[in-house]
């Protein structure tokens, strides 16, 4: 008998759970936002462009009137900004069931964030290794929560240079950069997991990635965005990955949710495994350590 394809009507009803979603004014994190509203979630948009999230949000209500949303500003190319929006969860709620680790940038011109860090590195790792060390205090208050990573089967390209982590001696690849980003979430992702599980009762934390799906990740190269229209998959089920690992029950800590077929660029998520690179303690742990001497922020 033919598996049923995990969708939206496998997930919970999330009544009184409250969720962060970054990078939530398009794509994944748009459809992120727009299926966990449905399924009565308090969802939190941390969005760099306020009026984006405010069109994003207009749009959901109209579909879903008792949709629960609130926005707040967050640019995870700044550790100023990070610690602000961190400030205002506290001041705002006593709980928080799950951060999703969603935001990203893909293979764009070199730049550095405003702390100097390479921009696809800072974004995609180093931004979120920041916030979720400043909100993990409050995870941990709230029982079953979990801490969501979205990396990509790109991590499988990636060979991080810990010497060089922000392109300074090397000439910028702008798609190792991207790879090297991804594995990184996913270092980030079982290294947490492990110092968590030291504890009963610490959140989980879960990868998931989303196939090959068309969003505006793309919008740097011309070959892609041709090639999403002809063989990407809707953000409708790209997203499902990062929401199963938000909401699966029988979900564990350091597990890791995508599509399956074609070399994991398409299909509806199931659990799946990422390269043996990924699971390099030690490198995992040299990244940790680099993470916190960069971004300042060292965890309880």
């Amino acid at each position: 008998m033919k598996k049923e394809n995990w969708n939206e009507s496998n997930i919970p009803d999330q009544s009184g759970k409250i969720f962060i979603v970054t990078g939530p004014t398009s794509g994944l994190g748009e459809e992120t936002t727009r299926v966990l509203s449905r399924k009565n979630a308090t969802v939190i948009m941390a969005a760099r462009n306020i009026k984006k999230a405010e069109s994003v949000a207009n749009e959901i209500l109209e579909e879903n009137k008792n949709a629960k949303i609130d926005i707040e500003e967050l640019d995870l190319t700044s550790l100023e900004s990070i610690k602000n929006f961190s400030h205002q969860i506290f001041k705002k709620y006593k709980n928080l069931d799950c951060l999703i680790n969603n935001a990203g940038i893909m293979a764009c011109p070199y730049s550095k964030t405003k702390d100097g860090f390479e921009i696809q590195m800072g974004t995609n790792h180093l931004g979120h290794f920041a916030l979720t060390g400043q909100l993990i205090s409050l995870l941990k208050k709230t029982s079953n929560s979990r801490v969501i990573n979205v990396s990509s089967i790109a991590h499988t390209s990636g060979n991080i240079d810990f010497d060089d982590l922000n392109w300074e001696k090397r000439k910028y690849r702008t798609w190792s950069a991207y790879s090297d980003s991804k594995l990184a979430n996913l270092y980030f992702t079982y290294e947490l997991s492990r110092k968590l599980k030291q504890t009963k009762g610490n959140p989980q934390v879960v990868a998931s990635h989303p196939g090959y799906t068309d969003t505006k990740l793309q919008r740097y190269s011309t070959i892609w965005k041709i090639l999403n229209k002809i063989a990407a998959q809707k953000a409708s089920i790209g997203a499902l990955g990062g929401i199963r690992a938000a909401t699966d029950l029988t979900a564990e800590s350091g597990d890791y949710f995508g599509s399956p077929s074609m070399g994991g660029m398409r299909g509806y998520p199931v659990l799946v495994k990422s390269n043996e690179l990924s699971y390099n303690t030690d490198n995992a742990k040299k990244l940790w350590k680099l993470s916190e001497e960069l971004t300042g922020v060292i965890y309880d």
